[in-house]
């Protein structure tokens, strides 16, 4: 009796522990492109919920903007979102290219702030240079006269 008992229990916890929980498919999916490019966003949207903007404000949500600019709502990116996740198969593959996508942004960003930067220290360089030929060398002869006069004054014992 106490074995039957004992079976009885098991199987049901092993019934029970089975996850073949796949939904079904919602009458207004998020086609998969859409659903990748939607996840991407919503990816850069969360992490730059905890960087500055341009008002010097944090913690700013840009989901609802993501959503305005997919036209959904929170409730249809959800039900999507469930399924897609339901079919472990089909998500996976579709993080793995959103993480390619993602990966190959931040490249393009590298380079166009190497670019910048470049373009900003070589203007930089540009101008000191530009103004070295400027200065002409009496020019550069009354700086070093002015120079000296200001600390003729002074001497070796005075500063001890």
């Amino acid at each position: 009796m106490k074995n039957r008992i004992t079976s009885l229990i098991l199987i049901i916890l092993f019934a029970s522990c089975k996850s073949n929980t796949i939904y079904d498919e919602p009458l207004d999916l998020i086609p998969k492109d859409s659903m990748m490019l939607l996840l991407k966003d919503l990816y850069l949207a969360t992490a730059a919920k905890n960087i500055k903007n341009a008002r010097q404000q944090k913690k700013v949500s840009y989901i609802t903007l993501i959503y305005n600019k997919y036209n959904i709502d929170s409730l249809r990116f959800n039900s999507s979102n469930l399924y897609y996740t339901s079919k472990i198969d089909v998500y996976e593959p579709m993080l793995n290219e959103i993480t390619a996508m993602l990966e190959k942004e931040l490249e393009i960003f590298i380079e166009a702030k190497k670019l910048k930067d470049s373009l900003y220290n070589d203007s930089l360089l540009n101008n000191s240079i530009k103004i070295k030929k400027e200065l002409k060398i009496e020019d550069l002869k009354k700086i070093d006269l002015l120079n000296k006069k200001k600390f003729k004054g002074f001497s070796k014992k005075k500063l001890q």
